[in-house]
């Protein structure tokens, strides 16, 4: 296999510590976001929720020439709505549906309404500067671009709420899965350790949306779930080379036999994950604002995803085994004791097991 390093001799585990209490303050920190946010009056929500979740206004207008999206979303934005989705109809080349966040309520009719009737406004005067809105019922002039407004229709949030809360079911369904699942091929601490460190990515990418206030939809879900396969597949890569090493090293510690085996994976590791960072850079930088959420989502996860399987996952299996094998060290004695006529003794070789423990567990 091709080598970006060769003969890498770095003591990750060294650093645990630094590792881990650099994690530990991103996600307090998107805690303190989410939470400040969320209790002060007349600020922010905690997380920026899309349409999706919030609810608002679909629009479907049909344009003689329907220009690009982009050009349509300047054009709201400056009739003064932000935070649209452009989505145009690939079997009807003509037109386009335009959703719209939730607009604020008019006392004198209901919320519903006020977002068909406002939205409706809003719409035809951005696009209006494309050219002549005719009823739908007429035909487009012979010169110039015209459109129709089409349809108009309110959407609330139960339908995005539906797809959450699935989401999140479904997510902790596949951790279950995934722990059985390691578990069952290595050891339930080495399944622990892998899930643990895909919620510390999960957690930490929501952080950042909190803090830097990126816009939350469906898209940004389906990103943290394939967050979840990509963690969890470059942390089983290291784990799969622990245990190769520890069947070909029987004399070494746990310790340094995981060090070596980070080392061993590190150039597979930054050539796998460099090339997907690369490509996830790439939609961020020119896939517009279509993709930026759900692009944004994958970069950080990416970026996390890789640091966890290292400085994560690795250092929380050791730890958790090494205090397993000193348990069984110092339960190894008393199992081996035993009652004689001139008092306790004990047997020879429960003491040699004693000690193959404790070299272990060191």
């Amino acid at each position: 296999m091709f080598q970006i390093f060769q003969n890498v001799s770095v003591d990750w585990l060294r650093y645990r510590k630094v590792f881990i209490l650099i994690s530990v303050a991103i996600m307090l920190g998107g805690l303190a976001s989410a939470l400040i946010r969320d209790r002060t009056e007349g600020g922010t929500e905690a997380f920026n929720l899309g349409i999706d979740f919030k609810g608002g206004t679909v629009v479907t207008a049909d344009f003689k020439q329907r220009p690009s999206a982009e050009d349509i979303r300047d054009r709201l934005r400056g009739a003064g709505v932000s935070d649209t989705i452009i989505q145009p109809i690939t079997d009807k080349p003509g037109q386009v549906m335009i959703r719209l966040p939730k607009l604020e309520a008019d006392e004198n009719v209901s919320a519903e309404e006020t977002q068909v009737i406002v939205g409706r406004k809003k719409v035809a005067e951005a696009l209006s500067t494309f050219g002549v809105q005719v009823e739908v019922k007429q035909e487009f002039p012979a010169e110039g671009n015209a459109f129709k407004i089409i349809g108009t229709d309110a959407v609330g949030a139960v339908a995005g709420e539906a797809l959450r809360n699935q989401a999140v079911a479904v997510t902790l369904l596949a951790l279950v899965g995934i722990l059985l699942y390691i578990a069952f091929r290595f050891e339930w601490t080495y399944g622990a350790a892998a899930v643990i460190s895909v919620f510390h990515d999960v957690l930490v990418t929501l952080g950042f949306f909190s803090i830097f206030q990126f816009e939350i939809n469906l898209t940004v879900i389906a990103a943290l779930l394939t967050l979840v396969g990509f963690s969890v597949n470059d942390t089983i890569v290291v784990f799969d080379r622990i245990r190769e090493n520890l069947r070909m090293h029987r004399r070494s510690t746990l310790y340094a036999v995981t060090n070596d085996s980070i080392n061993q994976t590190l150039s597979r590791t930054i050539i796998t994950n460099g090339l997907v960072f690369l490509s996830v850079l790439a939609m961020v930088l020119f896939g517009g604002d279509v993709l930026r959420s759900f692009s944004v989502a994958l970069l950080i996860g990416i970026i996390f995803g890789t640091y966890s399987s290292i400085a994560i996952a690795s250092p929380i299996m050791v730890w958790w085994q090494q205090r397993l094998e000193s348990g069984k060290a110092q339960a190894t004695p008393a199992a081996g004791t035993r009652s004689g006529g001139g008092g306790a003794q004990k047997r020879p070789a429960a003491g040699t097991r004693n000690e193959k423990a404790s070299a272990a567990a060191r």
